[in-house]
């Protein structure tokens, strides 16, 4: 963690609301993305990013600095995607129709825009392959795959994030690849 990071949180944890407010706008989309990639809803995205920093801003004092501010928010994030996840009480197999999928965000870092108009089709529908694939991952392979790939956190982050050791970790990355290549017909 940086040192002006730090130094935000010290004064968000003395009560200085613009400090907090800041740590919001550091985080804010970062944790929108990590909720809306496991739930897939807009709307529930929305309302765990929001629970997510009411939580942070109630416990900010048990925040612990040994380890990094945004292993400890996304922890916070996931648990409650995950927590609605259950309350959906679906099991989600590979080959489940997922619904509320509305798109994904990260497909426009991936377009090129000197591509052909059938191109981009083309593009389009892989994308949105890709993302009903990674939509039909059982959530605990779909959690540690989105924290790997999409949010790019290293292994020892993504313990800390779901709390669970390292091996499993690699393991349920190494079943969700297996399922995506599956799901995609690659091989």
């Amino acid at each position: 963690m940086d040192i002006t990071e730090q130094r935000i949180i010290q004064r968000a944890k003395s009560g200085d609301r613009d400090a907090f407010a800041e740590l919001v706008d550091l985080y804010k989309d970062k944790v929108y993305h990590v909720s809306y990639r496991m739930l897939g809803n807009q709307q529930e995205a929305e309302d765990v990013a929001q629970e997510t920093f009411l939580r942070v801003y109630a416990n900010l004092d048990n925040y612990d600095p040994q380890y990094k501010f945004s292993t400890w928010i996304y922890r916070i994030a996931s648990n409650l995607s995950i927590d609605i996840l259950r309350k959906r009480k679906k099991n989600l197999s590979i080959d489940a129709e997922i619904t509320g999928a509305e798109g994904v965000d990260w497909h426009d870092r991936l377009a090129d825009t000197s591509k052909g108009p059938e191109e981009e089709v083309l593009i389009d529908e892989l994308q949105e392959e890709v993302q009903d694939a990674i939509m039909g991952l059982n959530p605990k392979y779909r959690a540690v795959m989105l924290l790997r790939y999409i949010e790019d956190l290293s292994l020892q982050e993504i313990s800390e994030v779901v709390q669970l050791p390292i091996s499993t970790i690699k393991t349920r990355i190494h079943r969700g690849r297996e399922a995506l290549r599956k799901k995609l017909r690659f091989m």
